[in-house]
């Protein structure tokens, strides 16, 4: 070997994949405490329930990159899962049809959202819990509060077994999609450059304020069509899906690394950190922890991520 060749470094591995490794750990940890947790039928189970949440956090990712954030995606997926649901059993469409008026329904929504922050200079924060509740409020109206039962063999199609489980392939689609956008476009490039700078973006002449509403456009889509993966898992759209579904969503992308101020983040790592969540509440619910521990330790495992996160991203800029 040349004595010119760079020595593997170990410290600088386990700094820069530590929510892989983390994500590692708790499945080694969640096998050792259940037999159960490796088997086929658990490990599918955990794959449905976080496809959703996993395309959540990605869409507001991207929010994230650019600088924003965004609060809406919880009322969005509830606006999905309804909207959805409604247009197959009141109105009598394909459900095919009825998840892309869902999606573009949330598209609008994002695109909405982005637009207020872009253009008219409200903040995010205030921005999206302005369309979080005007979201979530339609939801209700439309509805009139009640679940809507879909009937079988329409949209459930989305979990169906004969077909190979079609939310998982999706999902992973998606994450391959976003994962190249973000690495290997110019797009993904300057909405990194947007959250890192916005002032020296703009300057280069990058219209700035298109990009960051196409951020919350992402976002919404997303958050849609994960309310509408939901309603296929449980044949029925509902108003109350996804409530408090945006503090998981900001703890995963915060757990994969990602900086609330922006510029910093990795579409891999966001699904890595979803799935942590996902994980600490399946094994916990194998071992029959009653709902509210669940919260407090669930909590706490989220404390201890991030400061790891920080204390490691320290170290990361002295390497």
């Amino acid at each position: 070997m040349s004595s010119s060749a760079k020595k593997f470094n170990w410290k600088e591995f386990i700094i820069n994949n530590n929510t892989f490794l983390i994500l590692l750990l708790l499945i080694v940890i969640s096998a050792m405490l259940s037999d159960t947790f490796l088997t086929p039928m658990n490990l599918r189970n955990i794959l449905l329930q976080q496809a959703g949440p996993i395309l959540v956090a990605i869409g507001l990712l991207y929010v994230i990159l650019a600088g924003g954030i965004d609060l809406s995606v919880g009322s969005l997926m509830a606006l999905g899962a309804t909207v959805s649901a409604l247009l197959i059993t009141d109105i009598g469409l394909h459900f095919s049809v009825s998840i892309g008026i869902a999606v573009i329904v949330g598209l609008l929504f994002g695109v909405f959202s982005g637009f207020l922050v872009a253009y008219t200079g409200i903040q995010g924060f205030v921005a999206t819990l302005a369309t979080m509740t005007i979201a979530r409020g339609i939801a209700f109206v439309i509805t009139e509060g009640r679940p809507v039962r879909v009937e079988a063999n329409t949209i459930d199609i989305l979990v169906s077994k004969d077909l190979m489980y079609p939310i998982i392939f999706i999902t992973i689609l998606l994450i391959i999609i976003f994962t190249i956008i973000q690495r290997y476009t110019g797009f993904g490039r300057k909405i990194v450059a947007i959250g890192s700078n916005e002032t020296a973006v703009k300057l280069a002449g990058v219209r700035t304020k298109l990009y960051v509403m196409s951020t919350y456009a992402i976002s919404g889509s997303l958050a849609a069509l994960a309310g509408v993966f939901i309603a296929a898992r449980s044949s029925t759209g509902s108003a109350t899906v996804g409530m408090g579904q945006e503090l998981d969503a900001i703890a995963a992308v915060v757990i994969g690394g990602a900086s609330l101020m922006g510029g910093r983040g990795f579409v891999l790592n966001t699904v890595a950190g979803a799935l942590i969540l996902g994980l600490i509440g399946n094994i916990m619910n194998l071992m029959a922890v009653p709902s509210y521990p669940q919260d407090i330790i669930k909590g706490a495992i989220i404390i201890a991520a991030v400061l790891l996160q920080i204390a490691t991203s320290k170290k990361e800029r002295t390497i």
